[in-house]
């Protein structure tokens, strides 16, 4: 599992990296997503929608987040507390 975390964790930092930071909902990360809420992110045997991942981490999620670093790693520690990953 440690190379699909890393691997989604590498796509999360070049999907929202362009982001303005700071950041203070999931809505101002759409603008970034090359296909908007219905952006793919795999891994492995792992694919997550953007829009998938809103719906189940929002209560995993500490906005306003300064920069995608922090904001990536509130994204993987969510998807393992969902058991996505």
């Amino acid at each position: 599992m440690a190379d699909v975390e890393s691997e989604l964790r590498e796509q999360f930092t070049e999907a929202f990296s362009g982001a303005d930071f700071p950041i203070d909902s999931q809505m101002d990360l759409v603008p970034t997503l090359p296909d908007g809420p219905g952006t793919k992110f795999e891994a492995g045997d792992v694919t997550l929608t953007a829009m998938e991942m809103a719906a189940k981490l929002g209560s995993h999620q500490d906005f306003p987040y300064d920069d995608v670093e922090t904001l990536v790693d509130d994204v993987i520690e969510g998807l393992k507390a969902e058991g996505m990953i």
